[in-house]
């Protein structure tokens, strides 16, 4: 979706639409395996204003995801919704000196250039920062036998027990608490 930079009232405005991030699936699904599936869109509620040249946007999305679980490789679904709140200044102008270092307080601010907001990038940024770093089925999966390759939560491992690395095996013989 995209904003008009000079439709962005002083006063906030609400607007909710669909937007779509199937594209997503393209980008990071190039192999057989991959951590997430995104679906073809995302609700938005957004809140937008400005404040002289700056801009503001708060924003929620939610969506239902499907994710490759990273202990045991079954898929599963999961409900996201994130809230997000993005600032947006003018471009400074390129000083004729070349680069320059950023401060700490342009750490965090995002520029805009153009007479229109591309909102789809910057809701696009926000779901892949919502996104968990490992995605789990479940907090007490138990994955895969590292022998056999069963599945733990639903089956019994065959290969029998482990008994761990052999270079550690005379730290088994000692005795604790003398």
């Amino acid at each position: 979706m995209k904003i008009p930079v000079s439709d962005i009232p002083q006063s906030p405005k609400e607007i909710q639409f669909s937007e779509s991030i199937e594209a997503l699936n393209e980008i990071y699904g190039g192999s057989s395996v991959c951590d997430f599936r995104f679906p073809p869109f995302l609700n938005i509620d957004l809140v937008y204003y400005r404040s002289g040249a700056e801009l503001f946007f708060h924003g929620k999305f939610s969506g239902t995801f499907q994710g490759c679980c990273s202990r045991c490789l079954n898929l599963y679904s999961f409900d996201l919704a994130k809230e997000f709140d993005l600032a947006l200044i003018p471009s400074p102008v390129k000083a004729e000196r070349g680069a320059e270092e950023l401060n700490r307080d342009d750490l965090g601010l995002s520029y805009y250039s153009t007479e229109e907001i591309n909102v789809t990038p910057l809701i696009i940024e926000q779901v892949m920062l919502a996104l968990p770093t490992r995605p789990l089925c479940a907090e007490t999966c138990r994955g895969l036998c590292g022998g056999c390759g069963v599945n733990l939560n639903t089956e019994k491992c065959v290969c029998g027990a482990s008994v761990g690395d052999p270079r550690m095996a005379i730290f088994r013989t000692l005795k604790v608490g003398r």
